[in-house]
């Protein structure tokens, strides 16, 4: 950025832009969505980002918006598109007049970018810190890092549940999370491991379900967030094994080689490293 530490302030929100980061702060106030508030702070490497956005937004307003790569951060990808447009937490809302200043900053920004980068290979923004936990209509869900566990309400959970007892899952037998929104019809979080046949939210004992006032999208999508990105770590890192030459491309080179050698362009010792290196390609 031309200016390190620059500050656009919006409504709700304040980006602060370094030399390769922005620093998304959230107001506190009454009028400021929830899930802003919990997040608090967030920083959002270049790296993470796919492109910037400014659009015209509602009643006088324009809105400055950061569209992260896929897969760089665990809290879009738990939400997997369906926050709501005010709930946006990569979106900063001005008024139409400082849409000048907002284009100016779109542009630095832009400027900074690299292309055609596809989705990321890990999570480049942190996920929300933990010990996290809410409740859910049918019982109270809690994550320490480590392990999630459910401890049943006799009030909400269903006999099938009941009978199966509290659980507890290590992220380490996870394979990912599922999360629907407290907001639409059966909402819940469900824990996905390995190729367990889906049953139905209320009857298994690796999901939770919302409700009016249950698992409010402030508490349960951070912590699906976090839980997913704890997935996401413990994961055995694959090792991709080099690949292997073509004998036939490897042939035609050390035959190259071999003629510069013959017209005195490379000195034996060169010649017996180089031939050893293509041959350990093989």
């Amino acid at each position: 950025m031309s200016r390190m530490g620059d500050v656009l302030a919006g409504f709700h929100a304040a980006w602060e832009f370094e030399s390769d980061f922005v620093r998304i702060r959230y107001e506190r106030g009454i009028r400021t969505p929830k899930l802003f508030q919990t997040l608090g702070e967030r920083l959002i490497p270049f790296d993470a980002i796919d492109t910037v956005t400014l659009a015209p937004g509602r009643r006088g307003t324009v809105v400055l918006r950061i569209v992260p790569r896929p897969g760089a951060d665990p809290l879009m990808e738990a939400a997997a598109g369906q926050l709501k447009e005010g709930s946006d937490p990569y979106q900063l809302v001005l008024p139409a007049e400082r849409e000048t200043l907002a284009e100016y900053y779109a542009d630095e920004l832009r400027a900074q970018l690299k292309r055609d980068r596809g989705p990321a290979e890990r999570f480049l923004v942190a996920a929300p810190e933990v010990p996290l936990r809410f409740k859910a209509y049918d019982g109270k869900a809690t994550f320490d890092g480590k392990t999630v566990s459910f401890r049943w309400f006799w009030t909400g959970a269903s006999s099938a549940k009941w009978k199966a007892g509290d659980q507890s899952f290590p992220v380490a037998d996870l394979n990912g999370v599922e999360w629907r929104s407290p907001e639409v019809f059966e909402g819940h979080l469900r824990l996905l491991r390995g190729a367990a046949p889906p049953v139905a939210v209320d009857q298994d004992p690796a999901a939770v379900v919302f409700g009016l006032g249950y698992g409010p999208v402030h508490e349960s999508l951070p912590f699906a967030a976090a839980v997913l990105a704890a997935v996401r770590s413990a994961r055995p890192t694959a090792v991709i094994p080099a690949a292997r030459r073509d004998p036939a491309d490897i042939a035609e080179r050390i035959r190259h080689l071999g003629e510069l050698h013959q017209a005195g362009l490379v000195t034996d010792e060169e010649f017996t490293v180089k031939k050893a290196e293509l041959l350990a390609e093989l």
